[in-house]
């Protein structure tokens, strides 16, 4: 698939060029996106423990007992990783901002900071009954992180409003058709965890 970044585009915003100048340039949300993205990525490993000391327990099983949370922190790390990816590569096209953008990546924000809590509910009820209601959180938050994701670009490229007059609008609408796929992936998801399994018939 071609790539609809353009790169001259990617050059310039990564020299630093036109594109970040100006009043009303993105020059100032990216440094902060970046600084919640990686405080949100690190404290992510604090759902990783040391196992307790347990007579006549071997250090490995004690460690295979916690595969849970080795799964959500993996789970998650590599998520919020591709987001922020695609945060990066859509402010490569993003040239300017108004109010309303400040507002939805603020939006998009606070549910990235919100990442840790469902993923230490994961962590900590997976193997459990409970289980459906930990997903549930789990999937609910990331639903709403591609909700306001899709949100930002929506409205940052609905009639070419802040990108770069160099990109295409066939570029651009294959942008939104990709970033379309998240929203209902994720509910489905959660939804799934919502409706309660079929019982055999006896």
């Amino acid at each position: 698939m071609r790539d609809p970044y353009p790169g001259s585009v990617v050059q310039d915003r990564e020299r630093g060029g036109a594109a970040d100048t100006g009043e009303g340039d993105t020059g100032r949300i990216e440094p902060f996106s970046d600084g919640v993205f990686a405080i949100a990525i690190t404290l992510l490993v604090l759902e990783l423990h040391v196992p307790q000391r347990a007579a006549g327990v071997p250090l490995a099983a004690a460690r295979a007992g916690q595969w849970p949370s080795y799964l959500a922190f993996l789970t998650s790390f590599a998520t919020i990783g591709i987001m922020w990816i695609n945060h990066h590569r859509m402010f490569l096209v993003i040239q300017r901002s108004d109010h309303t953008p400040l507002v939805l990546n603020g939006l998009l924000l606070l549910a990235i900071t919100a990442v840790p809590f469902p993923t230490g509910l994961v962590a900590a009820y997976l193997p459990d009954r409970d289980a459906r209601t930990a997903v549930m959180v789990y999937c609910g938050t990331f639903t709403a992180i591609a909700v306001f994701f899709n949100g930002l670009w929506r409205y940052a490229s609905s009639g070419h409003r802040l990108l770069d007059p160099s990109i295409d609008r066939r570029a651009a609408s294959a942008i939104t058709r990709a970033y379309a796929f998240g929203p209902p992936l994720y509910f489905a998801r959660f939804a799934s965890r919502w409706c309660p399994s079929p019982q055999p018939l006896r």
